[in-house]
């Protein structure tokens, strides 16, 4: 938009900037009618003169700067208001032109000034599309450790590198994949997630890539793999340091060649997929031991985002606590509960091994479980601070609790007792303790990560 009182100059200026610039031009020939097509237009950039009747350059920057802080402003002035000029910039303007002006120079400015403004409305939204992440399925949280992963994200969320993300169990790695891929150009399609662990290495490869009818026993018609599904956008291969050798292989393939081979098949497919993987091993380790493919890791790591802990963002930890509380008392209807300063002083200052996930579990345990409307520290219990099993009545408040939130809760202290005592039994070795228990080791690993428990805490010194 151009602004000024004088016809000539806007004509003038108007055949310069379409002709070089390849941008649209509005003419205003007053401060007045220009905030009138503000109401109608966004201009990029907004070149006013300084000296109008009625309303001059100043009070129209500052109008400007009330109705959109993203628009560009470059102020002209004529001889002696050089002072006006500078004062125009302390409030807010992006550049100054003094006539008589010199083309080039207009065309420079202007220039600028729509690359400024484009890169300030890009960051406005990706502010605003972060801010939609702080829901309870997402961020919450200020510390500057969160912060920073939250900002690698947003700068790689509409490329299509791949992301790797690492980080202890419980600390949200899955919700960063979530938020990669709801800021991404992809977020109109559903990202399909894949539970490697959970999937012996027949069905894993099977399931990734597919298969042709009679492609092997029990094949009886063709089925379109998980890569497939995820054609236009994105996969998160979740717990990648448990794929076998044999998948990582081909797995492999589709990071280099953009392509897959469904079992039974000769001829490969091109898919068009963004790969985000998550772990909580030590993928170096395991390179090291053979478990691992290095150049599958290389693949993977292009960028990294590591998710803090919950030792590393305690300044977060009653945001969280005061988040989930207040989640939970809406969801169970338990609007009238208090916690007592005790309890929230304990729960503020409690070691959270299992991290967010741990947290978030006990705050929904104390609600279930709230006998009253106030609850203190001597009836907080917590699964992971004794040994013991409790009492069948001290589950008493769960029956009419709903039926899966309530078999959660038991299921999850027995799971943790259970754990503890099986790893304390085998001094911490996982894979002695899954034979024990007649689990799969990978099966064994998984639990544990769902509860939080390191083996390395029960290992003998």
């Amino acid at each position: 938009m151009v602004v000024d009182d004088e016809p000539d100059m806007l004509s003038m200026l108007r055949l310069v900037i379409e002709k070089k610039c390849a941008a649209d031009v509005i003419s205003a020939p007053s401060g007045l009618v220009a905030l009138e097509q503000l109401q109608e237009f966004r201009p990029d950039v907004i070149l006013s003169d300084i000296k109008m009747p009625n309303l001059d350059g100043l009070e129209l920057l500052n109008k400007i700067q009330e109705h959109d802080r993203t628009i560009s402003v470059v102020i002209m002035t004529g001889y002696g208001t050089i002072d006006m000029a500078v004062q125009a910039l302390k409030n807010g303007a992006y550049d100054f032109l003094q006539k008589p002006f010199d083309k080039d120079h207009i065309v420079r400015v202007i220039r600028n000034g729509l690359e400024r403004t484009a890169l300030l409305r890009a960051n406005y939204q990706l502010r605003e599309r972060l801010s939609d992440l702080a829901q309870p399925e997402g961020f919450i949280g200020q510390s500057p450790a969160l912060r920073r992963v939250l900002d690698l994200l947003a700068k790689v969320a509409d490329t299509d590198a791949t992301v790797l993300i690492r980080g202890e169990s419980g600390t949200g790695k899955e919700v960063a994949a979530r938020a990669l891929h709801k800021l991404s150009k992809r977020k109109k399609r559903q990202m399909i997630t894949v539970n490697c662990p959970a999937l012996p290495e027949n069905v894993l490869e099977s399931e990734l890539f597919g298969y042709s009818k009679g492609a092997f026993t029990g094949a009886m018609q063709e089925k379109k793999g998980l890569f497939l599904e995820a054609h236009g956008s994105t996969i998160l291969l979740d717990e990648i340091a448990d794929i076998p050798i044999s998948v990582q292989t081909k797995l492999l393939r589709v990071l280099q060649e953009k392509e897959i081979q469904p079992l039974g098949q000769n001829k490969t497919m091109k898919v068009d997929v963004r790969v985000v993987a998550s772990t909580n091993q030590d993928l170096e380790a395991k390179i090291r031991t053979g478990e691992f493919r290095e150049d599958l890791f290389y693949r993977l790591n292009v960028v990294t985002a590591v998710m803090p802990n919950l030792e590393e963002m305690k300044e977060d930890v009653p945001l969280l606590i005061h988040h989930f509380l207040a989640q939970f008392k809406r969801q169970y209807d338990r609007e009238d509960l208090v916690l007592s300063t005790d309890l929230l002083q304990h729960l503020y200052l409690k070691k959270w091994p299992g991290n967010i996930r741990e947290l978030q579990n006990s705050v929904k345990r104390i609600v279930l479980l709230a006998a009253g409307g106030h609850v203190g520290l001597a009836d907080f219990s917590d699964p992971a601070d004794d040994d013991k099993q409790p009492e069948a009545n001290n589950f008493e408040s769960l029956y009419t609790a709903d039926y899966n939130d309530a078999k959660a809760i038991i299921i999850s202290h027995f799971s943790v007792n259970y754990l503890r005592n099986l790893l304390t039994r085998y001094g911490g070795n996982v894979t002695n303790a899954a034979t024990g228990c007649g689990l799969e080791r990978q099966a064994l690993q998984r639990i544990m990560r769902r509860y939080g428990i390191v083996s390395a805490d029960f290992k003998q010194k």
